[in-house]
């Protein structure tokens, strides 16, 4: 810290590192040759630090500015301080230049986002209000305005920061600022809303309501600048969490709405049970988010079943299903389609009540080893259920799960089909790769009828939104995690480049005397992931064209190419004492811009590869 020797530097104010608040205030009590020691201002021992640890503190502690920028030192200490100020007074926004910092506040602050805060940011510079969402997307769309091309607004944070709620703000802004009054267009972008959240979101140990998938949103204007349609683009939908949640996570939302709000008549026509009596879902939790109300409806439609019920103040399974079905009528399904879509739902709950055992014929024919399977007897009446949902024939289901077919070649000559009998646990794996395409293909299609009810033909310029899974840390970490957490890397490169290193160069080019700022550059990071052929990503790739692939020749291949990164690390690195006590050919640590984590890499190969029986494919097409 410049000018904090001397002693004259006694009883200045400061901020000193701490493990769990991040920095404490204090005052600088004594000074060494290479160390400096704070007194707490609100008591406690002493802190001993480097010098360059400390961060000078504003004279006025309690005061906080709309803009970080207008501190009189800005640094990690005061910036943090200053939001933490506002936060504690319900302002939640709060500048650094035209970047907004948000903190979610994890429940609805009155006034907010009404009609009125709208029409009160509409056309306003930036600054000349306090910080809000409505002013970006303000800003986006002027910026639009005055250099005629599109625009686009990143959402970034970890997970549970409230990007989701941020994207719907803007969009709420944009729609209903700058299209028609009560238009149809607009109607139905922010009707897509509901929808997305219902297949897409899912509850994790840290939000109620995460984001299970990326989305880039984007609002298209005409050549009058009013909203003239839309577009929505989705990626890395963690379809493995159809099949098993960690304790206290749910699966999508849209399996909790429907067995919450479908009505007696649909409950029959489905088959619909209590949710802990689908295997899909009572893995995880099983409960409803519900209020009062809501609890008191469902548990007189589930009578046998007992639930406590989850609260939140955005969440609730039983009203959120009467909002998706009347969004989904809305954005212009019909109710064949909707009935449709809530069959192929409870269709792959009951697929999910399919087990298998070894086939007693097999056994007694000394034919054993031969692996074969049949459906457990416990499982048929599941299994006519999902076969009639899905619009097959039993039989010819059955026979997808419990056997695949193999067409070898010789030379150019095709020979006959062969069907090869599936081991229970293959059979079982077949059946969990099934549900997740036929719900990864709903995910499409319900996406494009939303493309397709909102064109955008007479589009000159748009404003997009991007909403990704933020940086995520459980306790156990696998293949969805490292996808996420990969392109977060991205993002913060991209925010490096743009409004770091950028804006550096500039200096350099104008010949302007601006200190250099030190930033955390993670290109060693990234070049872990993406170098070739040697790269984590190369690597799995590589695997996975092996006769026999295996997790642990995929783990040891990365601890023996890619040790000498730093931020590549083995298990036994990791500050978590689970992760630690893995097996070096168990999994691996990375070291991220936002933190380590270890991963698990069990499942790697099974998730990367996410195949699909070609069986189970030509079953699939005789759908009715």
């Amino acid at each position: 810290m410049g000018g904090a020797s001397g002693a004259k530097g006694h009883h200045r104010l400061v901020w000193a590192p701490n493990p769990k608040e991040g920095f404490v205030l204090g005052y600088l009590d004594d000074l060494g040759a290479s160390k400096m020691t704070v007194k707490p201002v609100d008591g406690g021992g002493p802190i001993i630090v480097n010098y360059d640890e400390v961060c000078p503190a504003e004279t006025n502690r309690e005061h906080d500015v709309d803009d970080n920028c207008a501190l009189m030192y800005l640094n990690e200490g005061t910036l943090l301080n200053n939001c933490r100020l506002r936060y504690n007074r319900q302002q939640i926004y709060t500048y650094v230049a035209n970047i907004l910092i948000s903190i979610n506040p994890y429940e609805q602050i009155p006034g907010l986002y009404t009609r009125s805060t709208i029409e009160k940011y509409k056309g306003k510079s930036l600054g000349t209000l306090p910080p809000h969402i409505f002013a970006i997307a303000d800003n986006a769309y002027r910026d639009m305005k005055r250099s005629q091309l599109s625009q686009s607004i990143i959402v970034s944070g970890e997970s549970g920061a409230g990007k989701t709620e941020s994207q719907k703000y803007i969009l709420k802004y944009l729609c209903e600022s700058w299209g028609e009054s009560a238009g149809l267009i607009e109607q139905r972008i922010l009707e897509t809303n509901p929808i997305l959240e219902a297949f897409g979101n899912a509850k994790t140990l840290r939000n109620n309501n995460s984001s299970r998938f990326g989305k880039f949103v984007e609002v298209h204007f005409d050549s009058k600048l009013t909203v003239a349609g839309g577009h929505v683009s989705h990626y890395l939908l963690e379809k493995s969490r159809l099949c098993r949640q960690q304790s206290g996570e749910r699966s999508f939302h849209v399996f909790y709405q429907l067995i919450a709000g479908a009505s007696p008549s649909m409950i029959n026509d489905l088959k619909l049970m209590p949710t802990d009596s689908f295997n899909y879902l009572r893995n995880g939790c099983s409960e409803f988010f519900a209020d009062s109300t809501s609890k008191a409806l469902i548990s007189k439609k589930w009578s046998n079943s007992k639930f406590s019920g989850l609260q939140d103040d955005i969440v609730d399974d039983h009203n959120d299903f009467i909002r998706l079905q009347k969004s989904l009528f809305d954005i212009g399904f019909e109710k064949k389609e909707v009935d449709s879509i809530f069959q192929i739902i409870a269709a792959i709950l009951h697929l999910g009540n399919i087990y298998f055992v070894e086939n007693d014929e097999d056994c007694k024919q000394g034919n054993s080893h031969t692996g074969g399977c049949v459906v457990h007897p416990s499982s048929m009446q599941s299994m006519q259920v999902a076969a009639t949902l899905l619009g097959l024939e039993n039989d010819e289901l059955q026979r997808g799960l419990v056997s695949r077919i193999m067409q070898p070649k010789f030379g150019s000559e095709v020979t006959t089909i062969i069907r090869v009998p599936l081991k229970p646990q293959e059979a079982s794996a077949a059946r969990d790769a099934l549900a997740k395409a036929i719900y990864s293909r709903l995910f499409d299609a319900i996406v494009a009828q939303i493309n397709k009810c909102i064109p955008f033909g007479d589009s000159v310029n748009c404003i997009g939104v991007l909403d990704i899974a933020g940086f995520e840390f459980f306790e156990r970490n696998t293949f969805e995690q490292l996808c996420i957490n990969y392109c977060n890397e991205k993002l913060q490169r991209f925010f490096n480049d743009r409004i770091l290193r950028h804006e550096q160069n500039l200096y350099e080019k104008e010949k302007l005397n601006v200190k250099k700022i030190e930033y955390n550059d993670n290109t060693t990071c990234i070049e872990l992931f993406e170098n070739s052929p040697y790269g984590i990503w190369a690597i799995l790739d590589e695997e996975a064209r092996l006769p026999k692939p295996s997790a642990e020749n995929f783990t040891r291949t990365l601890l023996q190419h890619l040790s000498s990164n730093k931020c590549f690390d083995k298990p036994r690195k990791s500050k978590v004492r689970e992760h630690r006590e893995m097996r070096d050919d168990e999994g691996f640590l990375v070291r991220h811009y936002a933190g380590a984590v270890c991963y698990e890499t069990a499942e790697f190969l099974e998730k990367n590869n996410d195949a699909l029986h070609v069986s189970l494919e030509v079953v699939m097409e005789k759908s009715r």
